[in-house]
């Protein structure tokens, strides 16, 4: 768990720092680094999709998963949390919960994420949460310039969601196979993609309904 808190601790104080400073970005500056991280973050997803070995299960696992997704409305009851929180710590909901949902999304689903919790629940290795840790802080004194509070709330969603995997990846060791690992990073580097379309506003999609894709995959591979 070492991995995950040192993660969860760099996003908090990145945010921090962020809002603490925002006053001294001018808002061109702060608009152009977003473009850059939205491209980044592009570059991280298809960097991790294009490892997939097998497409099928990954187009499967899209469709249902989205499907359910939609029927939950995954992304609106993440916006009404993030607002319901925004309420109780800033007089900014909806800022708060722009903030709040983007940014877990980005530190949560993703390749490194998904990958560093299961070294660390597998082998007990934190090198890559460590090296999460140090993009992460980086990226939330960005985030955490332009939208607010909210950047430094998302380090408790990334503490629960990484310690949730490491701790049942520890509980069922055999259970995770080389090839599940891969695909499901694959599937998380084409949910970042989408996250870095939305940063780049070309495109509004609903990444929090895809969320149950990650459960779907993880189905499909356990079945075969």
């Amino acid at each position: 768990m070492l991995g995950v808190i040192v993660n969860s601790i760099s996003i908090c104080i990145g945010g921090l720092i962020g809002l603490i400073f925002k006053n001294l970005i001018k808002e061109s500056y702060k608009e152009t680094v977003m473009n850059g991280i939205g491209l980044c973050v592009i570059l991280i997803g298809i960097t991790s999709a294009i490892k997939t070995k097998s497409m099928l299960p990954i187009i499967i696992s899209i469709v249902i998963g989205s499907l359910i997704g939609e029927m939950l409305n995954i992304e609106e009851k993440l916006n009404n949390l993030g607002d319901w929180i925004g309420e109780k710590f800033s007089k900014e909901g909806g800022s708060f919960s722009k903030g709040f949902v983007t940014t877990t999304l980005i530190f949560c689903v993703g390749a490194m994420s998904i990958v560093g919790s299961l070294e660390s629940g597998l082998k007990g290795s934190h090198d890559t949460l460590y090296a999460k840790s140090i993009l992460d802080g980086v990226t939330s004194i960005v985030f955490g310039s332009t939208l607010g509070i909210g950047v430094a709330f998302s380090s408790i969603s990334v503490l629960i969601y990484q310690g949730l995997i490491v701790l049942s990846a520890s509980m069922v060791k055999d259970f995770f196979t080389p090839q599940m690992i891969n695909e499901v990073s694959a599937l998380g580097g084409l949910l970042i993609i989408a996250i870095g379309i939305n940063i780049l506003n070309i495109k509004k999609i609903k990444i929090g309904n895809m969320i149950p894709s990650l459960i779907i995959i993880l189905m499909y591979y356990a079945l075969v």
